[in-house]
């Protein structure tokens, strides 16, 4: 069912599908108005550079560049990182992997190898070792060039990955002459979490991507960081995307706000989302997974009422959720979430699991 098919919406609506639907905030809007401008692709746009080197010393990188999207970011850097014909092991459970569309595969000949995730969000190192062919002189097998990590991961639930872990993994990458590439689409909240600035984390990688238009709130665009030579690499690989873009410091000048200020409130959605879990744990009928940043996985089991027609009468009620992997609905908080909002989602699944247990 689309949006389009549901009806008038309600006079107010709680939107917990994803945190890309938070709205540029007034600082954004006044200074994307303002904003200096220039020719991005001849390199001659001066708010998208100053977007570029801010982002590049938050990340302890050489450099960064300025991308469309996270997709195309990633995509950009498994290109630069991999030649045709070899190969990128990531999460089976990764956005890289499932939703990106099999772009690196589509547009660059590169083999994206699914490793098993596990329930936190990690990959066991003996599963991705043996990713790696046993004789990597025999031309039978694709060799691969770049280990992808997702931190925080997505579909795991928004786990954070610990320092340790990232340690391990780098060291295997390292004695198996491959590079790593972090998707930190929701890097700042991990970080967050850990309890550390977000150059920590990025240290266990070569290469990073993460989103300013997710829960940092800027309408368009994400980063990737690198060494300087990989930057280049990742510049011309943009362009021959079609991501070039030319007066791209009016996007850039809301990413700027976006990094010196909405980085330091996601705290306050990491308690929206745990006031929620609890909210929806004391509730009939729903089993909620462990939360760890902004994001509430769980599922409803209620006699007589499915998941899909669970969501059907939320959204009917104003409460907007999405349906992510296996059977669970996620539920994501953000800048336009706050604790009222929350209560009244709760007052609203209450409503329909009392409905469902007095009709059966």
């Amino acid at each position: 069912m689309t949006s389009t098919d549901r009806g008038a919406a309600p006079a107010h609506v709680v939107e917990l599908r994803s945190d890309t639907f938070t709205l540029p905030t007034p600082r954004m809007l006044a200074e994307m108005t303002r904003a200096p401008l220039g020719d991005d692709v001849y390199g001659e746009d001066p708010t998208a550079r100053e977007l570029e080197e801010l982002a590049a010393g938050l990340l302890g990188m050489e450099d960064a560049c300025f991308m469309p999207s996270g997709t195309m970011g990633n995509l950009a850097a498994l290109l630069a990182h991999c030649p045709r014909g070899t190969k990128a092991l990531a999460g089976a459970e990764s956005d890289i992997y499932v939703y990106e569309a099999g772009g690196a595969s589509y547009c660059g000949g590169v083999i994206v190898e699914p490793v098993a995730n596990r329930a936190d969000g990690t990959m066991a190192l003996a599963d991705i070792e043996a990713a790696f062919p046993e004789d990597p002189e025999d031309p039978q097998f694709a060799l691969p060039a770049v280990l992808c990590v997702e931190n925080p991961q997505n579909r795991c639930g928004g786990r954070v990955l610990p320092l340790e872990y990232l340690a391990e993994v780098r060291a295997l990458a390292r004695s198996r002459g491959v590079a790593v590439h972090l998707d930190g689409a929701r890097l700042f909240n991990a970080a967050l979490v850990l309890g550390v600035p977000v150059r920590v984390i990025a240290g266990y990688a070569d290469s990073v991507q993460f989103c300013l238009s997710k829960g940092l709130s800027a309408p368009v665009g994400s980063m990737v960081a690198g060494s300087a030579e990989f930057i280049r690499s990742v510049r011309r690989i943009r362009k021959m995307l079609g991501g070039g873009m030319r007066q791209a410091g009016v996007l850039a000048a809301a990413g700027l706000v976006a990094l010196r200020e909405m980085t330091l409130r996601l705290g306050d959605d990491h308690a929206t989302a745990r006031r929620l879990a609890a909210g929806l744990a004391a509730l009939p009928g729903v089993v909620v997974e462990p939360v760890e940043t902004n994001m509430v996985f769980f599922r409803v089991d209620a006699p007589g009422l499915t998941q899909a027609r669970f969501m059907e009468r939320a959204w009917e009620e104003g409460v907007r959720l999405a349906e992510l992997g296996r059977g669970r609905i996620r539920a994501v908080t953000h800048a336009g979430v706050d604790d009222a909002d929350v209560d009244r989602a709760l007052e609203v699944f209450q409503q329909l699991l009392l409905e469902r247990t007095a009709a059966v």
